[in-house]
């Protein structure tokens, strides 16, 4: 069985063209098979970006675990922020990220492979994170604690996670890191959470 979050080398490519609705705005994304959420935009991104769509533009913004690159490039076509970076494990997320920024002609917006945070060597205003959840707690934990070290004075980490599949002990595990935590937005289980000192 392949996971998003690993690279399956024999996994067979099976591109895609998905199209978000966002703000009056249609943005078309390719996306790959072995990626998270290839055959639709998950609705937790979508409500995920339409709360951090009213959040104010940043100068830097990372994007972790970014896929084919629905948040940072959206956010980045919204001037949500001067310059993004985006980092996902799975080379062939990247591959497609790379591709969506090329397709809008983005020259503020850079991709890598990354495991969790490992090769980020910057510093950024704001960190947004659809937690890889299959992943385990142990890989979404060291997110929540690499993103404390790699965020400016001021700077925000902001993650969606469903209720269910552990919400309130990432909000616990949060707390342990940062000294505010806030729950912006409850939405059909999903949860928007800031976390800043």
């Amino acid at each position: 069985m392949s996971h998003y979050y690993e690279l399956d080398e024999d996994l067979k490519e099976n591109k895609r063209k998905l199209i978000l609705y966002i703000n009056g705005q249609e943005l078309p994304f390719y996306s790959n098979s072995g990626i998270f959420s290839n055959t639709k935009i998950d609705y937790g991104s979508f409500i995920f970006l339409k709360r951090l769509l009213i959040e104010g533009s940043v100068d830097s913004l990372l994007d972790v675990g970014c896929g084919y690159g629905v948040l940072g490039i959206t956010l980045s076509i919204f001037k949500q922020c001067q310059s993004v970076d985006m980092v996902d494990i799975n080379p062939r997320a990247i591959k497609s990220c790379k591709e969506n920024i090329d397709y809008y002609h983005l020259n503020n917006a850079n991709c890598f492979v990354s495991d969790c945070l490992d090769n980020v060597k910057k510093t950024y205003d704001r960190i947004v994170i659809n937690p890889p959840i299959r992943a385990g707690k142990n890989v979404i934990y060291k997110m929540f604690e690499q993103s404390f070290k790699y965020l400016n004075d001021k700077g925000a980490l902001y993650i969606v996670i469903k209720k269910d599949l552990g919400a309130l002990s990432a909000i616990k595990k949060l707390q342990s890191i940062f000294k505010n935590v806030e729950v912006l937005l409850k939405d059909k289980g999903y949860y928007v959470i800031k976390s800043f000192n």
